[in-house]
């Protein structure tokens, strides 16, 4: 009981440090968006363009990648946020919030409803549009460090239920992004590739049963696996998760010591504070010379700003509702049906999460397209941060519960 008392204590330090390092991360990927915005509508979007196009190779023997700046980004960086969200999502569910299957139910069907209901609208407005359909999944996502980060902007009038309610929609949100990557987001497999980078897995798997604990093991594999799925077709994010998955939580040698603790708190810096914000000013930048309010009422940006402002709400307040009227879950203690109300506002932060299906879903010769995913991100997931900021420090001012 004493070492379980201490598991769940560590799990509880994790979480906090969580909050206060995603919550000034929040604050900073709305200054890299906007100085990486500001850079493609000025006299230094030629420089701009012109790094997103630098291109970079790294070669060990005859391995070799060689791909535009924006590319590492997106496909490396970008598994290193990835490998962070599975550390997150393993310790969440053998010793968070959601290992606790009555605990697990509200904030799973609130994710699920989140997704579900954004994409059938985005799908309603786009159906006639084989291409644009390709990013429906673009208002599904949830930016949990931005959200976290207009959360924290109400202080310590927010109720903690809230905020763990919040993270782990956020974190289920991010799981179903990666089934979404994995289903429709791949193309031109690789046998061979794809044989090497189930090799690495089994790898890592098997110096997980054998208790080996020592980083460096898992990242050798785990960097043989993310260059064979790089080159198979498959997304090369997937390689982070997988990765993240087969790190122990508990050294069985050292029981006290929890190898993807500290794997998660040294990560945790790196990604709140370089890894997003640099993907933000990278992926932000779009010339909006061509941009007009017809640009804005067009399928595609309107099923996006549709999907993450109203389809979010519908989605999630929507199961929450359903989920307590019918008895089948509880409302977090503390928490009204108006800080619910807001929460699900702020879920329709899409931002970096949604800016990154967008890359899949364009390519970089589709800038119709590209420009109008942005116009929509943008536009849906300010209105959802002013909406869902003002509707809870109305609430949360008069009484933490209604």
């Amino acid at each position: 009981m004493e070492r379980l008392a201490a598991v769940r204590e560590r799990a509880a330090q994790a979480l906090a440090e969580f909050f206060k390092l995603e919550s000034a991360g929040g604050l900073l990927l709305v200054a890299a968006a906007a100085l990486g915005l500001v850079a493609a509508n000025s006299p230094l979007a030629p420089g701009y363009e012109w790094l997103q196009k630098l291109p970079l190779t790294v070669k060990l023997g005859a391995l070799g990648v060689d791909k535009p700046l924006l590319l590492w980004i997106n496909d490396g960086l970008m598994a290193v946020f990835f490998l962070l969200v599975a550390l997150e999502l393993k310790r969440e569910i053998l010793h968070g919030q959601l290992s606790d299957r009555r605990q697990i139910l509200l904030p799973a069907g609130c994710a699920l409803g989140g997704m579900l209901v954004p994409m059938a609208i985005y799908a309603a407005l786009n159906r006639d549009d084989p291409q644009a359909m390709m990013g429906v999944a673009i208002p599904a996502a949830t930016d949990i460090a931005f959200a976290l980060g207009i959360l924290s902007l109400l202080g310590s009038r927010v109720p903690p239920a809230l905020k763990l309610l919040l993270t782990a929609i956020a974190v289920l949100d991010d799981l179903g992004a990666i089934i979404i990557i994995a289903l429709f987001y791949t193309d031109g497999l690789s046998a061979l590739s794809l044989s090497v980078a189930g090799a690495a897995l089994a790898g890592l798997v098997a110096i997980n049963r054998a208790g080996v604990t020592r980083w460096s093991a898992y990242i050798l594999l785990g960097l043989v696996m993310w260059i064979a799925t790089l080159k198979s077709g498959v997304h090369a994010t997937l390689a982070g998760v997988a990765l993240g998955l087969t790190i122990p939580i508990r050294d069985r040698h050292a029981p006290e010591r929890s190898p993807l603790g500290e794997m998660e708190h040294a990560l945790h810096p790196w990604v709140a504070y370089a890894i997003l914000p640099l993907f933000a000013f990278a992926n932000a930048g779009v010339a909006l010379g061509g941009a007009s309010l017809a640009t804005l009422v067009a399928p595609v940006p309107m099923g996006i700003l549709l999907g993450l402002f109203v389809g979010k709400q519908l989605g999630v307040m929507g199961t929450a509702a359903l989920l307590v009227g019918s008895g089948l879950a509880r409302r977090p203690e503390g928490v009204g049906w108006g800080a619910l109300w807001g929460m699900s506002m702020l879920c329709g932060i899409g931002f970096t999460m949604s800016l990154f299906i967008g890359s899949l879903a364009f390519g970089e010769d589709a800038y119709d397209y590209l420009l109008a995913k942005k116009v929509g991100i943008f536009a849906g997931s300010l209105l959802s941060a002013a909406a869902g900021f003002l509707l809870l420090r109305l609430v949360l001012r008069r009484s933490p519960a209604d």
